[in-house]
């Protein structure tokens, strides 16, 4: 079973994801930690639950979600994976961060970068990826059919959608992900969104107002 543990953190209010199974190897997704208080409630549930990180994931590369990035990196080892079509994004955080007033340690860059499909493994579990572009250029988001989970990013909310009018992204594009992508997995899917509650596929198929 894979268990998943969230933090909201920084100004932007994001969600930061653990996942880990029985074996105690832990993935972490989009860390979002900002300051001190932060970085140690996860370094907190890490030690007392026994985690091993094994594993760090990003959706995308938008200044919310890679806040954490280099102190995984400095406490942990562990290098970012996304895909190569958000290096771009990454890397032009260094640049607004002064202007929006966020404080940003600077990403370090992937030795591996994750494609549009197939397969990564950790423990005991496996998530397929889903190549699902529109609120930034290349968002990928990560399913386990399994135990019917989505850790979905900025791609779908609770009766709503992600963004589409920063630098990269398509609305029609990300409508059109939703629908042939998102909407077919199954119906009682919950998917674990970057900002705000978690929410099922048969939910937003029906109410959604941005999709119905």
């Amino acid at each position: 079973m894979i268990n998943i543990k969230y933090f909201v953190c920084n100004p932007y209010q994001e969600n930061t994801y653990l996942l880990y199974d029985d074996s105690r190897e832990c993935v972490i997704i989009d860390p979002g930690m900002y300051d001190g208080d932060e970085q140690n409630r996860v370094l907190k549930f890490i030690a007392e639950n026994d985690l091993k990180p094994v594993m760090l994931l990003n959706t995308h590369c938008h200044i919310d979600h890679v806040l954490g990035n280099k102190f995984i990196y400095d406490t942990y080892g562990l290098l970012p994976q996304f895909h190569k079509g958000e290096e771009p994004v990454l890397n032009a955080v260094v640049a607004y961060a002064p202007q929006m007033g966020i404080r940003y340690e600077v990403s370090p860059l992937p030795e591996t970068y994750l494609p549009e499909s197939g397969t990564i493994t950790f423990g005991n579990s496996s998530l397929d990826l889903i190549f699902c572009p529109g609120h930034s250029p290349a968002h990928l988001c990560f399913h386990s059919k399994e135990f019917k989970i989505l850790i979905g990013g900025d791609v779908l909310f609770y009766q709503s959608i992600g963004r589409t009018d920063l630098p990269g992204g398509n609305h029609e594009q990300l409508i059109s992900n939703i629908r042939q992508k998102i909407f077919t997995l199954d119906d009682d899917c919950r998917v674990y969104p970057g900002h705000g509650q978690s929410t099922v596929i048969g939910y937003e198929k029906q109410f959604n107002p941005f999709l119905t």
